[in-house]
């Protein structure tokens, strides 16, 4: 009711619905300040109508009809007398009233008589709520349309509250903040869609408090039903559509089945596991499958919405619709409503009942979006090996990381290999400015083999190809490719040789060259050593592999041009940390021990160095 436009966003694209706040079935079924009072004496329900003005009070005969016109107040009285001879089953005091009542009233009296349907429980009682209906009919009751939407509605409530698992006055407030969260999820004009809020909450509150009157007059809570009661309420509701005949339209059908899904949705999360194949859903399944006879064509529209709001019971009872009706919903494009928001439940039954097999675009939509426990939950349920690999892509062009770290051990290597430099490619085409992704899959040596990954990088940023994204080449150029790692060795000499001259030529009073050699080599490349721990990867990118290896060079005269494996950042580090005392780079609590290991170990510390102590 809230997502009209389904059908239509699926051709433009796969992106989940902005929900438009609609209230129209609302307007049709306006309820009267009469129609529920729960005892003789008390206050009715409040009413939509505006106060009457002083016209109203005058009463008038209606020359067509025969009778006259009421005043507000009489039908006020008129209703509330109506409503306690059809709780109490005094079917000739009703039949009775029916003749005093003008055309506004007997509209109101066939409302009150068809919501009493639901509540039916003797084929005596069938019997006498027909017999009134047609005679309310033959007198003159023409609003057909108001009376259908609202009795699909409260049907609706009455079988939701069946099967509830909170008492009637937490469900209330359970519904009230429902709906509050879907407003919120739905897309428009803040002023209509407080307005068609404050429509939605008034009806919920009406069919709730409708229900608990009259459970009140039938002396019990509310159970449920039999199969005898269900099947005697859905046969009053056909005789009333038999009586209505072409006087109902297919919108109204169309409407009366919105009317009769929304409020499941709200009701959702207090319905007990199991609930649409249970007795208790069998009245609102009757229903549904009477409207869809009528001529309800919105059953794949109210499908998509329930799987957009994770309504897995709705979900399962409008399957069971389609299949019995041989209608087509889109189970396929549900999954994806489900997915983009993460209904796992939801997600569940569109896959086991609605036999979906299409995860590829649920699934990369997860994946840019970031929903971990949606990508698991495809990964678990077995995808195929490009799949995988189109999600991680996905993921990576997002800078999704958390998902591309999950995504990528579960891609097979020889595809990674196959397609390295189109995920590079697509990833960076996609990435909206940000290439964390791509420096992710990177430094986590995504080919499992360094050179290849070096390789793959540098392959990309000396392309002359018009299609690779600028920056993207800008990137790996700067950082990952050959020429990145020879600048850094460049940066490292340049480095070494400043550090040099201010150490041996510098004025400054702390004397830096009568310094232990650990701490001269902490002032000149511990900032070093901190960004290629902070790189955090398997793999550190060319310009910083560069740096490392120059310092290491300098300092420990360690030579290796090669790309080994993937330890050599690690074993150039470890190097590094010899020459550093251990509380510098190691956690407090160790310090101690490291340290005096240290020193037992390497008594001339000072003279570990190659050039910083000359």
């Amino acid at each position: 009711m809230l997502a009209r436009n389904a059908s239509e966003e699926k051709k433009s694209s796969s992106t989940p619905p902005h929900s438009e706040t609609k209230a129209d079935f609302s307007e049709s079924m306006e309820i009267d300040v009469s129609e529920i009072t729960q005892e003789k004496g008390q206050e009715s329900w409040p009413t939509q109508a505006s106060p009457p003005g002083p016209s109203e009070e005058v009463v008038v005969r209606d020359s067509k009809e025969g009778r006259k016109k009421l005043s507000r107040h009489e039908r006020i009285e008129l209703a509330r007398m109506f409503q306690n001879a059809v709780s109490s089953h005094d079917w000739e005091l009703a039949e009775n009233l029916i003749v005093l009542a003008d055309p506004h009233t007997l509209n109101d009296s066939l409302c009150i008589s068809l919501d009493s349907i639901w509540f039916l429980s003797s084929r005596q009682e069938l019997v006498g709520i027909t017999g009134l209906i047609t005679k309310i009919i033959a007198y003159g009751a023409r609003d057909f349309t108001r009376a259908a939407l609202r009795t699909s509605f409260l049907a609706s409530c009455v079988s939701a509250c069946q099967s509830r698992t909170m008492s009637l006055t937490d469900t209330v407030s359970v519904m009230a903040q429902r709906l509050r969260e879907r407003l919120l999820e739905c897309h428009g004009d803040v002023i209509l869609k407080a307005e068609a809020g404050v429509k939605v909450q008034k009806f919920t509150d009406w069919a709730l408090k409708c229900i608990g009157f009259h459970t009140r007059c039938k002396g019990n809570s509310a159970r449920q039903g039999t199969s005898v009661e269900i099947q005697l309420q859905l046969i009053a509701f056909k005789t009333f559509l038999d009586l209505a005949g072409n006087r109902l339209t297919g919108r109204d059908f169309t409407e009366a089945f919105d009317a009769a899904c929304f409020p499941l949705t709200l009701f959702s999360s207090s319905f007990n596991p199991g609930w649409a194949t249970g007795i208790s859903a069998a009245t609102v399944q009757g229903l549904l499958g009477l409207l869809v006879e009528g001529g309800a064509d919105n059953v794949n529209q109210c499908f998509l919405e329930a799987s957009r709001f994770g309504s897995t019971e709705l979900v399962r009872v409008l399957l069971q619709i389609a299949q019995r009706n041989s209608l087509d919903v889109d189970v396929d494009l549900a999954l994806g409503f489900a997915s983009h928001y993460g209904k796992i439940n939801t997600m569940e039954c569109l896959v086991e009942e609605g036999n979906t097999v299409a995860f590829l675009g649920p699934l990369m939509r997860a994946s840019e979006r970031g929903h971990l426990e949606v990508v698991k939950w495809f990964v678990n349920r077995g995808c195929r090996d490009m799949e995988l690999c189109l999600a991680l892509t996905a993921a990576t062009s997002s800078s999704q990381v958390q998902i591309s770290e999950y995504l990528l051990p579960h891609v097979p290597q020889h595809i990674l290999s196959a397609l390295s430099i189109e995920i590079l490619k697509a990833a960076g085409d996609r990435s909206g400015g940000s290439l964390s992704g791509v420096e992710f899959l990177l430094k986590s040596d995504f080919l499992g083999d360094p050179a290849a990954t070096y390789n793959v990088a540098n392959t990309i940023a000396m392309s002359d190809e018009e299609g690779i994204l600028p920056e993207l080449k800008s990137y790996l150029c700067e950082h990952w490719s050959e020429s990145a790692f020879r600048e850094g060795v460049r940066l490292a000499r340049l480095h070494h040789l400043n550090f040099m001259r201010i150490l041996f030529r510098g004025t400054s009073p702390i004397c830096l060259e009568d310094l232990p050699g650990a701490i001269r080599i902490a002032i000149g490349y511990l900032p070093l050593y901190k960004d290629c721990v902070e790189f955090d990867g398997k793999l550190l990118s060319q310009k910083l592999r560069g740096r490392l290896v120059e310092a290491v060079r300098m300092i420990d005269g360690f030579v290796d041009d090669g790309v080994s494996d993937g330890s050599e950042g690690l074993k150039l580090l470890a190097i590094l940390e010899r020459h550093l005392y251990p509380f510098l780079f190691r956690p407090p609590e160790m310090n101690s021990l490291l340290l005096c290991n240290n020193n037992h170990n390497n008594p001339d510390n000072n003279n570990n160095d190659n050039s910083l102590n000359r």
